[in-house]
């Protein structure tokens, strides 16, 4: 009984006391890879997991032999090193505390029991396989992949477009900011929330810093811009190559994902315009179920698309919020010149396509982000433009706070 209670601290589960029952736990398909995808789950991340729960299982001699397999794959996994290293100290009833034989400091265990508890809270949980993330509302046919991040879990979720649905395809731990999420200012270490997305990855060398390659966010994006937050180079980036992981806060901003991971991305990410979504407290949705304010967008949608191509100004208008900017133009530049273009009531076709509507996540209001193919004609114009719109929910009516090309 004192040897399995001794090893029981080593888990740092228990550590950080998670409400779980490990006998109650199948690992048996544990660090199994499905067959022909390339997004295939993290394998290291697998026998990690396992390793942890055959030790709060008291199973030592698995969890050593698992940790030796997880250290031949990725050898340079410091926390693995720990976890075999608090492992052999059990077996001789010498451990007091996880990282007991360690000659880390107190603050670099406590973010390697932070990285444990973070990965092995997602296998408890187990989300992905049951529910979508709700801020993807609407997908069209040319954004062939999303990637959503839950700042809180330092979970990175990727999926594929199948006809307008997102349908899961992987999840990875990554790195955040140092001190978090929300980024408002230069140098203040958090990373934004937001809606972006990834340009292609950055041609030039960087320093082994940032791993095997980075791919840089358009933060800050309109709404950052207007609400005068400050910072660039925001990018998602791999890991130094003496390092497998870091700690869920130890970035100064940036999304940081282990290489291995980070390369199986790289089919995505190579497109250049792979839409990314960074929330906190991230919501989850039921296969059949829908957001709550998705329909009434596309309502509001459709009316903004009617009243101006009836040319009905008045009602065109009334659309956009009190508090609209644009790139060069606040609401009553834009009432001016709407009414000018409008004098005549000319006769116009307008068309929208290739619908993108997305929650914007952790504002103080609801708030959604649009991206459309717009077709506009009239007798003496013909255009084609890829528009960008930031909708408010304000008195339980969408409005235009935003408009722009994308």
């Amino acid at each position: 009984m004192q040897k399995i209670n001794l090893v029981f601290r080593i888990a740092l589960i228990a550590c950080v006391f998670l409400p779980w029952n490990a006998t109650a736990i199948d690992n048996s398909n544990l660090g199994r890879l499905p067959i022909g995808n390339k997004f295939s789950q993290n394998y290291t991340e697998s026998l990690l997991v396992k390793s942890l729960i055959e030790i709060t299982q008291g199973h030592l001699q698995q969890a050593l032999d698992t940790t030796d397999q997880l250290l031949r794959t990725a050898p340079n996994f410091k926390l693995a090193y720990l976890v075999r290293s608090d492992l052999l100290m059990a077996r001789a009833q010498q451990l007091q505390t996880f990282g007991n034989d360690s000659a880390s400091s107190p603050e670099a265990i406590e973010d390697f029991r932070e990285e444990a508890r973070s990965r092995i809270e997602h296998y408890i949980s187990q989300k992905t396989h049951r529910a979508l993330p709700e801020p993807l509302w609407q997908l069209d046919p040319s954004l062939q992949y999303a990637i959503v991040v839950d700042t809180d879990k330092s979970r990175l979720y990727v999926y594929r477009n199948e006809n307008g649905k997102p349908v899961y395809i992987a999840d990875y731990y990554v790195t955040l900011g140092k001190n978090g999420s929300g980024k408002h200012s230069e140098g203040d270490k958090r990373t934004p929330l937001g809606v972006y997305f990834a340009s292609k990855k950055l041609s030039k060398k960087l320093p082994d810093f940032y791993g095997e390659a980075a791919y840089p966010l358009n933060y800050p994006n309109e709404w950052d811009n207007h609400q005068g937050k400050k910072g660039h180079g925001i990018w998602l980036h791999g890991t130094p190559s003496s390092t497998y992981s870091r700690p869920p806060r130890a970035s100064d901003g940036c999304l940081v994902m282990t290489n291995p991971d980070l390369k199986s991305l790289a089919p995505i990410l190579q497109t250049g315009k792979t839409l990314v979504i960074i929330a906190n407290n991230l919501q989850w949705l039921g296969a059949s179920e829908t957001a709550a304010q998705k329909q009434e967008l596309s309502e509001a949608l459709e009316a903004w698309r009617q009243d101006w191509e009836a040319q009905s100004t008045d009602d065109y208008l009334a659309h956009y919020s009190k508090r609209f900017f644009s790139q060069d133009m606040d609401l009553s530049d834009w009432v001016a010149h709407k009414r000018r273009v409008q004098a005549s009531k000319p006769k116009v076709d307008i068309k929208l396509s290739n619908i993108n509507m997305f929650r914007y996540p952790d504002n103080a209001q609801q708030m959604a982000v649009v991206n459309f193919d717009q077709s506009y004609r009239s007798n003496n114009l013909t255009s084609r433009m890829q528009k960008h719109q930031y909708w408010a929910l304000e008195n339980n009516q969408w409005k235009i706070m935003y408009e722009g090309p994308a």
